[in-house]
């Protein structure tokens, strides 16, 4: 494959793409924004950086091939057309996903089986034997997508899902993606000095995600394998040379972390998730056992980030009156910080009593959420606002 100026495609989640774009512009000169993926340009080393560093991708798709298609029968004839064994070896398991939006083809599992045929076809007929199917966890994943009579065939370079970065191995019920949590921490507009609080931290993805972010630590730099690993033209040199460089830029925290739950279960997972991330021996994240009302609040600008329970997966009792309280001790107790809040139940969001200073849709799973700032003034917020007019 000629790797020299491919137009790659990574995946996100809705209301990430601006920030995975601004991720991506540190790696690569042409960026296009999409819904739900950004398009970038690059080459090999572009393919690798962007698998090992990027925050906000959920994977890193190749094209190889694109054209049109009349019926099954021409999309076998043109999938078997593709040189798939200067690609992978034969003794490479693979696995074949579609998606199709067309008015001709209308069953995604036959499209998915016509590409899977004819490329089991093409190795055995020019050398003997075929390459194994393996749904689970194939070395090589491909991609068809269809819209109408257009073809892309893609090449899923990262394998398992990278916001899978292998620390939280232990949850609670409703855990955040790891990539939403990241979104989040750079939506917020942290500096990565002020004071970071999570006061409801459940197993303690966003503090962890934070932490890696200031510390500088590429979210799958320990990865145990990625899908382009197993391309015939992987450049091992090269991979490694660029994690080399990648681990010689991670720097001390610069700013104190706090993370807080009421649950023990939650703190005590927290910490030992915390300890499965790379270089986490050099990572402070002070954990508290106590609810958010009860938490002390360093008494400092900061930026505060939560995920409360929303009465959808997670069950709380007088919903609104929680939300109050969060209000409530915001306005007390947390000024001089911008607060975040996650949440699906937009009644409860009311209940906070507060302005919303910006708002952002975003997707927790299948459920749309808002994030939302509140800037936590000290003071009245109306003489703030004149000072800094002034």
């Amino acid at each position: 494959m000629n790797l020299k100026n491919i137009q790659f495609v990574a995946k996100t989640f809705y209301g990430l793409e601006e920030v995975l774009a601004s991720e991506l512009r540190e790696i690569s000169e042409s960026v296009e924004i999409q819904n739900r993926a950004v398009l970038f340009t690059g080459n090999l080393e572009t393919l690798y950086r962007a698998n090992i560093a990027l925050r906000t991708a959920l994977t890193v798709l190749m094209p190889i091939d694109n054209f049109k298609v009349i019926n099954e029968d021409d999309l076998y004839q043109k999938i078997k057309r593709i040189d798939w064994i200067k690609i992978f070896d034969v003794n490479h398991t693979f696995s074949v996903d579609s998606v199709v939006y067309s008015k001709t083809f209308t069953h995604s599992k036959f499209i998915a089986l016509k590409t899977k045929d004819a490329i089991v076809d093409l190795f055995r007929e020019k050398l003997g034997k075929r390459p194994d199917v393996n749904v689970e966890n194939p070395d090589i994943k491909i991609h068809i997508h269809i819209s109408e009579n257009h073809c892309s065939v893609l090449l899923d370079s990262s394998g398992i899902s990278l916001h899978k970065r292998g620390y939280r191995t232990e949850t609670l019920d409703a855990p955040l993606n790891e990539v939403l949590a990241a979104g989040m921490v750079y939506l917020s507009g942290w500096d990565k000095k002020e004071t970071f609080i999570d006061p409801m931290c459940g197993s303690g993805t966003i503090p962890i995600e934070a932490a890696m972010i200031a510390a500088n630590i590429p979210p799958n730099i320990d990865r145990r394998y990625f899908c382009f690993q197993k391309w015939k033209d992987y450049d091992e040199s090269l991979f490694e040379a660029i994690k080399t460089e990648y681990i010689s830029n991670i720097k001390p925290l610069e700013a104190k972390i706090y993370a807080s739950d009421n649950d023990p279960l939650a703190t005590r997972l927290a910490k030992n998730n915390l300890s499965r991330v790379y270089n986490s021996e050099k990572l402070e994240i002070i954990l508290r056992t106590k609810s958010f009302i009860e938490l002390e609040i360093p008494y400092e600008n900061g930026i505060l980030i939560m995920n409360p329970p929303f009465g959808e997966r997670l069950k709380q009792e007088n919903i609104s009156d929680f939300y109050n309280q969060i209000g409530t001790k915001l306005k007390h107790d947390c000024a001089g910080y911008k607060a975040w809040i996650l949440s699906a139940n937009f009644e409860a969001l009311k209940c906070i009593g507060l302005k919303p200073s910006k708002k952002k849709v975003l997707y927790n799973g299948a459920l749309e959420c808002k994030f939302q700032q509140y800037e936590l003034f000290k003071g009245k917020r109306k003489d703030n606002l004149e000072g800094v007019r002034n």
